[in-house]
């Protein structure tokens, strides 16, 4: 329509709004239409937007999202829609991109990826790197999320959609008869309170050394599977007594575990590389998180830092932004503790690979070796991770909420070092537990 035109200009681009009083936010934005609210968004090309500062108050930095018509048209209606309602109800995306872009001690700007929707605090999408050495930077839970290290995993097999197709309806029900599914859903993986300490500072290295994951496994891991910093002593006892039950479920919401179809090979030599270069082979796909253990974190940092921002004085444009300084107490603490949570979900989702092994080991009468199947990637999109980046020609140690995979390149080294050495002894570790455990998995139901 001709008001969504005036949305695209020049060649720039801001974000997010900073830490100001919220009512006021609201007041200056509600004097907007929405022909004026978009002349502080500018096309930068076929699929990337800028949003300038002025968008919202004490924006440090500007904006930038990226997306396809079909998204453009839903980021610029949600805008829309909360113009015509006189700024009540959530903020759409763009205006928590913006304001995310005026927390203290970001780096150059907020960013949206091509999911972009409105989200808590953060949209969904928004990823923003913070200055280490920046004394007022801070860190929010709302950047990261109630499900922390909420993640993707994907599975290959050897198997082909014709080997399937005649057991499809017993490989589903199997599939969900072995990996608890809902809210509040328990698990089947025993696990002792010791256990749990365990797994929140080890991380996949847990399930590693109970025999639940193959080594193979960390390599395709962001992070190894184990974030380094986490601390269990950090994570109350009320978050422990919700993860206790819960390892190896997959929860509600828009988690998943899907038996999928190789529909297409883009690029021949990267899919052959990971080994699912078959038109019509069979991947399994895991969707979940940290389930009930990650959400009290949130629960419990947010409050915490919400009394935090009151001693300090510090206001920001969205209550669900509460945040607090990164070299603080409180930041610290929740940064060990959201890193503990991180690795429960590492153990989680490793969990339900070893559940989802046994079911596709159960319906083809075979082992899950014979079946090829290997884990591709594990990828988290609920996370904050410190980070090395090249910024305006130097080295910056940056804290990166929602970030893309990174890790220290001789931290690797001498994990990889480490994988090897206990490839042997693990590998046998882990058969024995699935030739243990098959009789005890197929009796679920």
């Amino acid at each position: 329509d001709a008001s969504r035109s005036n949305c695209f200009g020049s060649k720039t681009f801001s974000f997010a709004p900073s830490m100001t009083d919220f009512g006021k936010m609201r007041r200056h934005t509600g004097a907007r239409s929405f022909a004026d609210e978009c002349k502080f968004i500018k096309r930068i090309d076929g699929t990337s937007f800028q949003i300038d500062k002025g968008f919202v108050p004490g924006m440090n930095v500007p904006g930038k999202f990226y997306a396809n018509k079909r998204l453009e048209t839903l980021m610029f209606d949600e805008l829309k829609l909360h113009v015509q309602r006189g700024e009540s109800g959530f903020l759409p995306a763009v205006k928590q991109i913006a304001n995310v872009a005026s927390l203290p001690g970001i780096v150059k700007r907020s960013v949206a990826m091509p999911d972009v929707h409105a989200g808590y605090g953060f949209a969904i999408g928004n990823v923003a790197a913070f200055d280490m050495s920046d004394p007022s930077a801070v860190v929010s839970p709302g950047g990261v999320g109630f499900d922390i290290n909420c993640g993707v995993r994907l599975l290959r097999t050897n198997l082909l959609e014709k080997d399937v197709k005649p057991v499809q309806e017993r490989l589903a029900q199997a599939l969900f008869d072995h990996i608890p599914v809902g809210v509040g859903s328990k698990g089947i993986i025993p696990t002792t309170a010791k256990d749990l300490d365990e797994a929140l500072e080890m991380g996949m290295d847990w399930s590693l050394r109970e025999g639940y994951a193959w080594v193979e496994d960390k390599e395709h891991c962001e992070e190894y599977g184990r974030m380094l910093n986490a601390d269990p002593t950090k994570v109350s006892r009320r978050a422990k007594k919700r993860g206790l039950p819960q390892l190896g479920t997959l929860g509600a919401g828009n988690h998943y575990a899907e038996i999928q179809v190789v529909e297409e090979v883009y690029d021949k030599v990267a899919a052959k590389r990971m080994g699912i270069d078959t038109k019509g082979q069979i991947c399994v796909m895991i969707h979940s998180g940290s389930r009930g253990l990650g959400h009290q974190v949130a629960t419990d940092a947010l409050t915490v830092m919400e009394s935090t921002m009151a001693r300090l004085g510090l206001s920001t444009n969205d209550k669900q932004l509460a945040c607090a300084p990164i070299n603080s107490k409180e930041g610290q603490d929740y940064l060990s503790s959201m890193a503990a949570a991180a690795n429960y979900a590492w153990v989680n989702r490793s969990s339900m690979t070893f559940l989802a092994r046994q079911t596709f080991a159960k319906v083809f009468k075979s082992t899950p070796d014979d079946l090829d199947m290997h884990v591709i990637y594990d990828v988290s999109h609920n996370i904050a991770k410190i980070e090395e980046h090249m910024v305006d020609g130097r080295v910056q140690t940056n804290t990166n909420n929602n970030s893309k995979p990174q890790t220290n390149k001789q931290t690797n080294k001498r994990r990889h070092k480490e994988v090897k050495t206990q490839r042997s002894e693990d590998t046998k570790k882990r058969r024995n537990k699935e030739r243990s455990w098959c009789s005890r998995v197929v009796v679920v139901k």
